[in-house]
């Protein structure tokens, strides 16, 4: 496994959005780790822990309560903006303008579910169902709070169709994507 490094004296900030069960958390992650920067992955998951609320509760108290999104978001932004990082969230690619490189994992809804049934467990149905609702809240929400569009991700550096690569395979990518950009260098 090669091993990379950021050039001395510079920062690297990577955004990597895309919808649920596409593969973000396990890809920042990877990245993270493999590059020895931070990962940033705070969503409403993490908040409804915090909270000590439901997921669901989360988004439907959001539907009505901008204060969840708001917190989320400004609290990803601060922390991205302080040091080298990964920045995993469904609206990385759009909020975090200086990234470096901006990448978009997809899926269709099939393989999205299933992902998100070996990951949870409960019904296919239901989390078909579950994460029908989901993108559309979140669309709904993100396009009357910041005016984004998250079913336009053209002006991603790379998008990547997860169902067509091992989560490795997808973190290979995208190093060689920042070594092409020469804001990577392999190590040795």
């Amino acid at each position: 496994m090669a091993e990379y490094i950021i050039p001395e004296g510079k920062e690297l900030r990577i955004a990597l959005s895309g919808k649920s069960g596409c593969g973000n958390t396990t890809v920042s992650t990877l990245l993270s780790e493999r590059l020895g920067i931070t990962l940033i992955n705070f969503t409403f998951r993490q908040l409804a822990a915090e909270k000590g609320m439901s997921l669901a509760q989360v988004i439907e108290s959001a539907r009505t309560d901008d204060s969840y999104d708001i917190a989320v978001d400004t609290r990803q932004l601060e922390l991205a903006r302080k040091e080298s990082c990964v920045l995993g969230s469904r609206l990385a690619i759009w909020m975090l303008k200086e990234a470096d490189l901006k990448v978009y994992l997809m899926a269709d809804d099939d393989v999205r579910a299933r992902r998100i049934l070996n990951r949870e467990g409960g019904s296919l149905d239901e989390i078909k169902s579950f994460t029908a609702m989901r993108d559309g809240e979140d669309s709904r929400r993100y396009k009357k709070l910041y005016g984004i569009d998250n079913s336009d991700f053209s002006f991603a550096d790379l998008k990547i169709d997860t169902a067509l690569y091992m989560p490795e395979q997808i973190e290979d990518i995208i190093l060689e994507e920042l070594q092409r950009r020469s804001l990577v260098v392999r190590a040795g």
